[in-house]
């Protein structure tokens, strides 16, 4: 019996030390893994993994370190454990983690259902949003693709290769992790690469291809990271990506990683010094990847700083006369997800390129086109194939001019972990959606289709966009844009009109069928009298005011529309319009109030609707004809009140 007894305490002493070298090595790997050192913690995790232990946090672990990595199809098996055995214990985000993996194989139909499930889970996230907008993202890829042709080029490395630049002086700028004669040993803890430096080729004209690189001489090169550059357009000023490494001296956040930073130097001669650090970095979060524009005055970048939408976000700052800086601005949720929008390229005629694995792709990071329309720019487009694959499709950038350009990716069939690829364009890409209306105009009573049927389209505030006549079959079309609100107007002559509100989606090429069954007679199928509000007549929503205001509002003028359309179609018709206010404010105001209201309303249809001035009359009767009992010192809520904010359209003849 003390034998047993003495085996067991030996035995409970062994398990004990085991497992305190378990959670000492699992402690290590996370302190490890909170620093980037991906590599290291993975190692620790796989070794944990392979003894039988299990848990959320340690599945979760392993696949972010292939995850982040880049090493998308390694992380798949990792996230399916933690889905299939702790899916009640696990954050949305590793629901679009996983379905970005799953792209990364190929998986798109499985990978469609996770993120189906992730809109689900994720509520508003922009990213599940932009997903279900685009359902059919893998058509409009196909349409897209094939607009780019892939050409050699010879400069890769075993090494990693990438952010390529052009300096306008007839090179590239990329970096490099590719070793040199003096080139340290030291590797990176986030993927155990060396280092990157900045190296220079000469474009060899024609094919696009590179001369034997060579690094960039004087300050700008360090023994941490230097990567994406952009160049004044005499390629005598460069700004570009460094660790958190000033004057001889690191910097780190305060949990002790170095993050990156973006610098600024000049060229004397052929080497480059006066390395300046931009003054919007900081200690505590990542600026990088910049991007200038053609004139010099702003400068794109990518950043995790504070009011950022995800992990990173596109921005820009103006760059001042004087040399400094504005404000950083968040290129906003058109731009930016929760994801990370990274790796900027502003072109010379102000098109923005930039890669993303929150918007809608073929998984990992994609490239995008985005317009810029005055101070706003567009939503993003998918470049498509050949750009565009599973893996990760980064820091693309493009001589407009020429059509030659350059990306970087670490696909299947590279010399290293990420290679520079050159391309010629060979068509202009799809940056604008378009979609199509259409539908056809028949007789309520009779069904027959009516041909020559007017209808209008109109921006929501019903302001005319365009009009068009059904053909003979009654079918009309029209182009229309995407994520924009339309309201569509069917008129005939003898007919009461019929209109609907269309609200188009995001999905390129989308056709949407709206057709109208038109009643014969707008007034004559009821007694009219004079005094008879036509409002009423027509079942018109009330014409409202908000508080205070006598300008017209957008719901507002698709009423005061209607109202037009009857005055044409009955020439010897006469109105006057009478505008009331609640019973808020001083009496003398409110009249006067009411009376501008009147106005208002007779110079929107007299100028909106082409309407004889003297078929329109009318005045405000302040508070004197309430329709509630919303008097002065009566406690009403705001929307009883807003019933007495009226316009009201009488008929004298």
């Amino acid at each position: 019996m003390v034998k047993k007894i003495r085996i067991s305490i030996i035995l409970m002493a062994v398990l004990s030390s085991v497992v305190f070298s378990q959670e000492k090595q699992l402690t290590k790997a996370d302190n490890d893994f909170e620093r980037f050192a991906f590599v290291d913690a993975r190692k620790v995790y796989l070794k944990v993994a392979e003894k039988g232990f299990s848990s959320a946090s340690l599945y979760k672990k392993i696949g972010d370190s292939y995850y982040f990595n880049g090493e998308l199809d390694e992380s798949v098996s990792w996230y399916e454990r933690l889905i299939s055995e702790y899916g009640d214990d696990m954050e949305p985000e590793y629901l679009f983690r996983y379905a970005q993996g799953l792209k990364s194989k190929r998986r798109y139909e499985e990978a469609d259902r996770i993120m189906e499930a992730f809109y689900t889970s994720a509520g508003n996230d922009l990213r599940a949003s932009s997903f279900m907008s685009t359902r059919n993202y893998l058509d409009f890829i196909d349409m897209q693709s094939g607009k780019f042709q892939l050409l050699k080029l010879s400069v890769n490395s075993p090494h990693s290769d990438y952010a390529p630049s052009f300096n306008h002086q007839g090179q590239l700028i990329f970096a490099s992790s590719r070793e040199g004669q003096n080139m340290t040993k030291t590797l990176h803890e986030w993927n155990e690469m060396p280092f990157l430096d900045l190296y220079s080729s000469d474009v060899i004209e024609g094919n696009g291809d590179l001369s034997a690189p060579k690094k960039l001489k004087g300050k700008i090169n360090t023994k941490f990271h230097e990567s994406s550059t952009t160049f004044s357009k005499d390629g005598k000023t460069v700004y570009f990506t460094r660790n958190n490494y000033s004057h001889r001296k690191v910097g780190t956040d305060s949990k002790g990683t170095i993050l990156l930073k973006l610098y600024k130097a000049t060229l004397d001669g052929n080497k480059w010094k006066d390395v300046e650090e931009l003054p919007f970095n900081s200690e505590e979060y990542s600026v990088a990847h910049p991007s200038l524009s053609a004139d010099g005055k702003q400068l794109y970048f990518a950043s995790d700083m504070p009011g950022s939408y995800g992990l990173s976000d596109i921005y820009v700052v103006d760059i001042l006369e004087d040399g400094g800086y504005g404000t950083p601005r968040n290129l906003g949720d058109h731009i930016n997800t929760e994801g990370r929008e990274t790796f900027p390229y502003i072109s010379d005629s102000g098109v923005l390129y930039f890669s993303s694995d929150g918007h809608t792709g073929l998984g990992g990071l994609d490239v995008y086109i985005s317009i810029q329309d005055h101070f706003n720019f567009s939503v993003p487009y998918n470049v498509g194939r050949p750009i565009n694959g599973p893996r990760d499709d980064f820091s693309f950038v493009l001589n407009e001019a020429t059509k030659m350009g350059y990306f970087a990716s670490n696909r299947d069939g590279g010399i290293g972990n990420d290679d520079i690829y050159s391309f010629r364009q060979k068509e202009d890409l799809i940056a604008s959606c378009k979609q199509m209306v259409s539908g056809n105009v028949t007789d309520e009573q009779t069904s027959a289709t009516m041909g020559e049927a007017l209808v209008v389209l109109l921006k929501d505030n019903g302001e005319e966009i365009t009009r068009t006549l059904t053909d003979d079959e009654g079918k009309y079309s029209f182009e229309i844009d995407c994520n924009t609100s339309y309201l569509i107007r069917a008129s005939q002559v003898g007919y009461s009109p019929s209109e609907e509100l269309l609200t188009t989606n995001a999905s390129l090429a989308e056709q949407y069928e709206v057709s109208f069954v038109l009643k014969q007679g707008i007034l004559e199928e009821k007694e009219v009298e004079e005094g008879d509000d036509l409002a009423k007549l027509l079942s018109l929503e009330e014409i409202y005011f908000d508080l205070d205001k006598s300008k017209i509002r957008p719901d507002a003028e698709v009423e005061l529309q209607k109202i037009i359309v009857a005055m044409k179609e009955y020439p010897q018709l006469r109105i006057d319009v009478r505008s009331h206010t609640d019973s808020r404010g001083d009496d003398s105001y409110n009249l006067r109030l009411s009376d501008r209201r009147a106005k208002s309303t007779i110079k929107y249809i007299i100028e909106k609707g082409e309407i004889d001035p003297g078929r329109v009359t009318g005045k405000g009767y302040g508070e004197t004809e309430l329709v509630n009992k919303c008097e002065d010192g009566v406690p009403c809520a705001t929307k009883e009140h807003q019933e007495n904010r009226r316009s009201e359209f009488i008929i004298v003849k």
